[in-house]
């Protein structure tokens, strides 16, 4: 397992061996078997009217070649490198996991996003599988040759998830599953999808107590309406159950607990949206200095004016500060230890300054910032996205105040 070198002090922000020879081999995999894949592509990957069908769904031409990109990093070890070995996975440390997303995070490459796991891919809940789960599920997950969604939020619910209205009740040696999800990633081409349903009323397992996590196949579901976000057209979407019947052998974990199993590893989706959030500012900033020094306006390069120096210079402080705050919070995950307020404190810093510097990207680009050939509406998008997911700005905050004993 790759650990981070600690100093005397406890703490270094050295990045070790192992993970700089992770790094080296991430930049050169997406060199080697990514950037010619988005090649072939060309203009149908970049412009939303060329890879969406009608509907807005991904064309088929698309999906085989994020497919293909999952399935080639699944191949090379970094697909789902964060997973314990036992679980298939490489067992590195989370401040590597960290360092691997805030690193594909800033590549040039379109399709690096789907080198490392998003929520189509196994995730530390999908690795408590046991016995047939393993063979059926999680292993072809790791090896990408399946792929899954994470079934939590529901129309009328959003952030108060405890209060889901998915149920699904005993009849004999079977569950009885009715509900519906709304902006599931990847529900419209998942394999399977990881649901939660209340199994208890509230009443007699209180508020986070009797909620069970169950396994669903993709025949067994209705795909509803897409839920077409800007910047995510074509990858979330409804989905409804009714009367969908699962024998026991799909509960994953234990029943009524999944979601304190689920909280368990909310920490670790936050901090990596942090790194991909901080990964991504870094991209926008190197354009924005690059773009500074190259474009002249009143016989001189932009970047000597103070208004668009300043912009950069503040981006860049935040971005900084940012990645600080991640690496400590990946360094004291490592270590067992509470980060539910490190974990807030990262995601909520991290996409705020990621907003604020692809703003800023687009003012310093002036019109060019808004053409459609260039990326950097693209970026404020997900950038806004990205403010939304894992729990909102006001979750987060409410949260660090919480851990502060304010409220």
């Amino acid at each position: 397992m790759a650990t981070q070198d600690t100093s005397p002090a406890g703490v270094s922000f050295d990045t070790d061996q192992e993970t700089r020879l992770i790094l080296d081999s991430l930049a050169e995999f997406v060199e080697r078997e990514v950037e010619p894949i988005e090649a072939d592509l060309g203009e149908i990957l970049t412009n939303p009217r060329l890879g969406h069908e009608p509907d807005g769904r991904l064309t088929e031409e698309v999906l085989d070649a994020i497919r293909e990109v999952r399935k080639k990093s699944a191949e090379a070890g970094f697909y789902a490198m964060n997973l314990p070995e036992a679980a298939g996975g490489e067992g590195v440390s989370t401040v590597t996991w960290y360092r691997a997303n805030r690193a594909v995070a800033a590549m040039e490459s379109d399709l690096s996003s789907e080198v490392l796991a998003g929520p189509e891919g196994p995730k530390p809940l999908l690795a408590q599988a046991e016995g047939e789960q393993r063979e059926r599920y999680l292993e072809p997950a790791v090896r990408a040759e399946k792929s899954t969604a994470f079934a939590q939020t529901e129309p009328s619910v959003g952030s108060d998830s405890p209060n889901m209205r998915t149920i699904a009740t005993r009849d004999g040696d079977e569950w009885v599953l009715s509900g519906e999800k709304q902006w599931i990633t990847n529900a419209p081409y998942a394999d399977f999808v990881q649901v939660f349903a209340r199994t208890t009323p509230q009443a007699e397992a209180g508020r986070y107590g009797g909620i069970t996590c169950f396994l669903v196949e993709s025949n067994e579901y209705e795909v509803g309406a897409l839920n077409n976000a800007v910047g995510s057209v074509g990858r979330q979407a409804e989905i409804r159950f009714e009367d969908v019947r699962l024998p026991e052998s799909r509960v994953l974990g234990e029943p009524d607990s999944a979601f304190y199993d689920a909280m368990g590893f909310l920490s670790l989706g936050r901090l990596e949206l942090g790194a991909q959030a901080i990964g991504a500012s870094e991209h926008l900033l190197e354009k924005c200095v690059e773009y500074a020094r190259e474009r002249e306006a009143f016989g001189r390069k932009i970047g000597q004016f103070q208004g668009i120096s300043s912009m950069i210079a503040r981006g860049r402080a935040k971005q900084y500060a940012a990645d600080a705050a991640g690496l400590r919070c990946a360094w004291r995950m490592e270590q067992g230890e509470d980060t539910i307020e490190d974990a807030s404190i990262c995601k909520w810093f991290a996409t705020d300054t990621f907003w604020q510097i692809a703003d800023n990207a687009v003012q310093v680009h002036g019109s060019s910032g808004l053409a459609e050939e260039n990326p950097f509406m693209d970026f404020l998008h997900t950038a806004r996205i990205l403010r939304i997911v894992e729990g909102t700005d006001e979750i987060q905050l409410n949260t660090i105040a919480g851990q502060m004993g304010v409220r």
